[in-house]
């Protein structure tokens, strides 16, 4: 049997790897346009930072790593012009000499990734502008900051790239401006969590500009589509990638809803012997089951391991993704996993959200705060989704919520999770715990949650509602929420009378927890609506506009 695979990155090795463990006797050979191959394309904005120094720390495999361990042939800087599925051949260029040949396959594998997004911009061609993809780009923007020392960047994009490029500018001592054309930056967040993690990079004296985009790039400025003018001498364009479906299409392979190549669980397309994966296919949600786009390296290994597998006989099958997805910023970490409050209630569940802030470990263990704001589902109880911001811990706490949801957990089983605690690891009732216990209380134990947003709502459009601030007098001095009255956690017994038992009614605290004792006063004491503000006050200020 001889296997060809177009494409030599994360999914297509993977593909021809886990095929040599299955057939050793198999042939197996890689085409690949690009000069590198098996590279860490998540490291790249840390080698121009700095922080990775040799870019073969990224790039440890070559072409005769393979050819030695698995017998595979990979030849780079090959790129397949054309595939026939009739006569099971391909078109391939030798980009070193143009050479053009014909070879025949058994099985294909079309690995063929994705690549930049690029807008149509006035000047997106200029030799300051780059894209980073591969370790080519990486290798360019480098030896650019190296020989022009620039001193101002523009970004365009607040995702992944466009963060972590920020990041590692602002380390080669350049003066950083971010733009997002949407009103919230990074798209894997709800809107109040864009929010607060954006109110904390303001502190850092973060340049960020939102519900703008360039409209033209000149050789020492940039110019917004409103007319305003940022000084810039280096672009970096994190506009997002786009699947590399041009080959695949043309050989008649079905794309899917999302505009990548459509595979069914075995990584097969709808010709027969034809498999793809990575970067250039769709997938589709472990939740809703319906189809997404994951460009993302994790997936990109997963779905090549895969398609490897059935293509020498195996019975391995994708199950689906949650898009979970991790990225550091300076000493934030931010991340998230599974579907966002506004696609929960998109796809119509009845969606019950909360919002809790606790520290990853003890105080005296040099704890530091998180928020975690998780989504559920208030007719199965199960855990939908959950986004976290802070420091240490939260890579831990994500890779918790992401197996509960791939389990199909209920809100009131993260309470008696076993998990590992010691002080200098976690606290005694862990985050993960303490979320579970927010949402089964707002579920099952009628103490219900109200965001931010909704008691923002509430107030601005003048319905008649109470708000407790059952803090100290002088922290509700320094700042409280609007329209709120101060009556302290230990004298609202002896202040009831003040209340009225009819009219909904919101307590909080700074951040939940007396917030929530002081509704349990309240319901305790017949008043018939009580809300605990989700994240108490300090997430409230958090994400003031």
């Amino acid at each position: 049997m001889k296997i060809i695979i177009i494409g030599a990155v994360a999914a297509g090795t993977s593909a021809a790897a886990k095929a040599r463990r299955n057939n050793d006797s198999a042939k197996i050979v890689i085409y690949e346009k690009d000069g590198d191959i098996s590279y860490s394309g998540c490291g790249l904005p840390y080698y121009i930072g700095g922080e990775i120094e040799d870019i073969e720390q990224l790039t440890p495999r070559d072409a005769q790593f393979f050819k030695k361990k698995y017998n595979i042939d990979i030849f780079t800087r090959h790129e397949v012009l054309k595939i026939d599925t009739k006569s099971k051949k391909v078109i391939v260029k030798n980009l070193s000499t143009d050479e053009i040949f014909e070879d025949n396959y058994d099985k294909l594998v079309i690995a063929t990734g994705a690549s930049p997004f690029i807008p149509d911009i006035k000047g997106v061609d200029k030799e300051h502008v780059f894209f980073l993809r591969n370790v080519k780009h990486a290798q360019n923007i480098k030896n650019f900051i190296d020989s022009k020392h620039p001193k101002h960047a523009v970004i365009a994009g607040t995702g992944f790239i466009g963060f972590e490029m920020l990041e590692n500018l602002i380390l080669r001592n350049i003066d950083v401006t971010i733009i997002e054309k949407q009103e919230k930056i990074t798209p894997n967040l709800d809107e109040d969590m864009a929010l607060f993690l954006e109110n904390m990079l303001l502190k850092k004296n973060i340049k960020i500009i939102k519900g703008s985009f360039i409209s033209q790039i000149q050789d020492d400025k940039v110019v917004l589509d409103n007319g305003k003018e940022i000084k810039s001498d280096m672009v970096i364009m994190a506009t997002g990638v786009r699947p590399n479906v041009k080959l695949a299409k043309e050989a008649g392979v079905e794309l899917g809803v999302t505009g990548a190549i459509k595979v069914n669980s075995k990584m097969q397309t709808n010709i027969a012997d034809v498999y793809a994966c990575g970067d250039c296919i769709e997938t589709f949600s472990l939740i809703t089951s319906k189809p997404v786009y994951r460009p993302l390296g994790s997936t990109a290994n997963k779905t090549g391991r895969i398609a490897g597998d059935v293509l020498t006989g195996g019975n391995l099958e994708y199950r689906g993704n949650l898009g979970t997805g991790i990225f550091k910023l300076f000493d934030i970490a931010v991340s998230n996993t599974g579907l966002t409050e506004k696609e929960a209630a998109e796809l119509g569940y009845d969606v019950v959200v909360c919002h809790n802030i606790k520290p990853d470990k003890p105080t005296y263990f040099n704890g530091k705060e998180m928020i975690i704001k998780a989504v559920a589902d208030k007719n199965t109880k199960k855990i939908l989704g959950v986004q976290i911001i802070g420091f240490d811990g939260v890579d831990k706490r994500t890779d918790v919520f992401a197996t509960l949801i791939t389990y199909g957990a209920k809100v009131d089983e993260l309470f008696h999770l076993d998990l590992a605690y010691a002080p200098p690891f976690s606290t005694t009732k862990d985050p993960v715990h303490y979320t579970g216990m927010i949402l089964e209380n707002s579920i099952s134990n009628d103490r219900p949650i109200i965001t931010s947003n909704e008691v923002k709502s509430l107030v601005s459009k003048g319905e008649k509602i109470q708000i407790v601030d059952a803090r100290v007098s002088k922290q509700y001095e320094e700042s409280h929420v609007d329209n709120a009255i101060n009556i302290p956690h230990a004298n609202l017994r002896d202040n009831l009378d003040s209340l009225d038992k009819d009219t909904v009614t919101v307590t909080y605290c700074n951040k939940g927890v007396t917030g929530n004792a002081a509704q349990n006063i309240l319901i305790n004491h017949g008043f018939k609506k009580v809300y605990n503000l989700s994240g108490g006050h300090k997430f409230y200020k958090a994400t003031k506009k």
